[in-house]
């Protein structure tokens, strides 16, 4: 970027400037792309760690003063506090103003904005950066996150394509690849590889942690205990979050992961080795492929 180029962006108004937030203004502080940022969040002393850390160039105290004239609101908090936001800030959007998220399910979204936004959903382009990490808050956000990492936008069709292209544009400012997905496709997929994976790392992790003798299993536990279970580090408030607001498509692939359990457990009971390769054999070739081409 010509270091004599005005910023792309003039006010970004982030909620929740942790580790998706937080990344997300210091890409765009990294690559010049933003005059200031303003942070909420539900403490202050979260704001502090923010504004100490160059996240934020201060705090905001009442949405009614910052929003109006922002370029972007990114609200970035777990999905289930983002209803109580759209509402806080649907009064006070200028003209110019849009309004994106974070959040790792759509549907949910996407429907509380629609109740607050109204005749000005227009101005709402959900979005899911595809990056993360199991630490939360600021001290965890990292300029460079979203370098070479998937974003998918799902439009809405009050979206007309300049306030699509504004926040593409954002998220291609921080270094990442830009997707579009319908919300429904969205919600589909990532139940599959996203949202289900992290419901069975917990649920292995907290069978054993449970146990009378957990301390003999954690002593031995290894490399590949520890690369399936990675995830359960992951923040439980916005994975409750998660699992709670794509419900519906995460039991489909529970009981779709359910059903592969049953065949393997009756390939053990029935002793059909032939059964199990054939399994792992899939499984293997797909998982090496995948790799191969991510």
């Amino acid at each position: 970027m010509n270091s004599d180029s005005p910023p792309a962006f003039g006010k970004v108004v982030i909620f929740g400037p942790g580790l998706i937030g937080g990344s997300f203004a210091l890409a765009l502080k990294a690559a010049g792309a933003v005059e200031e940022v303003v942070g909420f969040g539900r403490t202050p002393s979260t704001l502090r760690v923010a504004q100490q850390l160059g996240i934020i160039d201060r705090a905001g105290i009442n949405p009614a003063h910052e929003i109006a004239d922002a370029d972007i609101v990114l609200v970035a908090t777990p999905v289930a506090q983002m209803a109580e936001i759209f509402a806080r800030i649907a009064p006070y959007l200028g003209p110019n103003t849009l309004v994106t998220d974070g959040g790792s399910t759509k549907g949910d979204v996407i429907a509380a904005a629609r109740a607050a936004f109204r005749g000005h959903i227009g101005k709402f382009i959900p979005a899911h950066p595809i990056a993360g990490a199991e630490n939360s808050g600021p001290a965890a956000a990292q300029a460079a996150l979203y370098r070479g990492k998937k974003v998918v936008v799902t439009p809405l069709p009050e979206n007309n394509d300049e306030r699509l292209d504004r926040i593409k544009r954002a998220w291609a400012q921080c270094g990442a690849d830009i997707y579009e997905l319908t919300p429904e496709q969205h919600d589909r997929v990532f139940a599959a590889v996203s949202h289900l994976p992290h419901l069975l790392s917990f649920a292995l992790v907290h069978d054993l942690a449970v146990r009378a003798d957990a301390d003999l299993f954690f002593t031995f536990a290894a490399s590949g205990f520890r690369d399936f279970t990675r995830i359960a580090a992951s923040h439980p408030e916005m994975w409750r979050d998660i699992c709670l607001a794509n419900r519906a498509a995460l039991l489909d692939e529970l009981d779709s992961y359910r059903a592969q359990l049953d065949q393997l457990r009756a390939a053990l009971a029935a002793e059909d080795g032939e059964r199990l390769e054939e399994i792992f054999g899939i499984a293997r070739q797909a998982r090496r492929e995948w790799e191969g081409g991510g």
